[in-house]
Parts: structure tokens; sequence; C-alpha cells
């Protein structure tokens, strides 16, 4: 196969990691209740089974190191890794397990599994579409993945907040988590 060629892979089925360099755990929240701050996590690894015949039988594991936060602003991203938002200190790390997976639709799949943040564990619900597969030029199997979810930060103690003279405050409660992921097929 020439460096320009891929192939579809002919199993899915499989032990997968993912590839940091080609995922974007990504999140948005409302700031001043006018404008979108977003935001990534840098640093995280995951890894998982993935069953082609009968996705139940999947599973998935993330880590996330609370420290590579960025939002592209050092103070900001500062006071995001303080107690008064993730406590990296005393938490370094956010973690996703999933307790099941279902197929929805042809390409779409519903994961649900713990998110554990600040040392608190609650289940979350993630909607992800299959964005495709292909034999790299490496001959890597390679899966994709994007989709996301909303969670309350209130929920797992990110408690906060400033009130703005004007009304309202000066971060939402809700913050999208967004997902793009690729994962690598296991050659064992």
């Amino acid at each position: 196969m020439s460096s320009t060629e891929t192939h579809v892979p002919t199993s899915l089925t499989g032990n997968y990691t993912l590839d940091p360099s080609h995922c974007r755990i990504g999140f948005s929240a409302r700031h001043a209740m006018v404008t979108k701050v977003r935001g990534a996590f840098n640093d995280f690894d995951g890894s998982g089974y993935i069953d082609e015949d009968d996705p139940s039988k999947s599973h998935f594991e993330v880590t996330i190191k609370a420290t590579s936060i960025d939002t592209r602003n050092p103070d900001r991203d500062n006071h995001l890794r303080s107690n008064d938002f993730l406590a990296m200190e005393e938490y370094p790390e956010i973690t996703f397990r999933s307790t099941g997976v279902e197929k929805v639709a042809d390409r779409d799949f519903r994961v649900t599994g713990d998110l554990t943040i600040r040392g608190v564990t609650k289940p979350v619900t993630v909607d992800l579409e299959f964005t495709g597969s292909v034999i790299d030029p490496w001959g890597n199997v390679r899966l994709g993945f994007e989709g996301g979810t909303t969670i309350n930060r209130k929920d797992w103690g990110v408690n906060w907040n400033a009130a703005l003279e004007a009304g309202g405050v000066l971060v939402s409660e809700k913050v999208n988590l967004e997902f793009e992921l690729a994962a690598i097929k296991s050659k064992s």
C-alpha cells in the first residue's frame, strides 16, 4: 500500500487506545451570561474494548490530568485549577469509566458511565457519532467518534461564582463537554 492509500478494516472488534495527538476533549461554558468560554484538556489517556457485533459488551476508560486545562488565558487557567473550581492539587485527575454502551442508530451510540471530578462520582450519558474507520498508512486500524454531553458543574461540587451587577452570574452552571476522539486498535 502506498503512503497515500487507506483501506477500510474488515473487523473493528478489539482493544483500543486513544491517540491524544488526534483527539480533543473540550468544554464550553457561558461567561457573564453573554459569551462562551471554550477550553480543552491537553493531557489525557484512554483505552477500551469495542465489540462490533454486540456494542453492549464494549467499555471505555479515560483519565484527564486536571492541570492540563487550557482556555488560552493563563490567569483564568490558574483560577480553574484552584480550589474554586477543579482543586487539582487535591484532585489531580478527572476520570470517566463507561458502564454501558448502546447503539441507537446506524452510526450513533449512547455511552453511559461514571464521571469523577473533585472526588465526586456521578453518572453521565454521552452521545457519540461513529465518524469512520480506516487502516492508516502505517497499518493501524483507526476509529473516530465525535459527540458530547451537558453537565451541571455544581453536581460535582464546582460551586464558585460571582454575581453580576446587572443580574445573573459570571459563570454558567451548565458546562458542555465536547469529544473528538481517534483510537488505534491494539495489534496483539
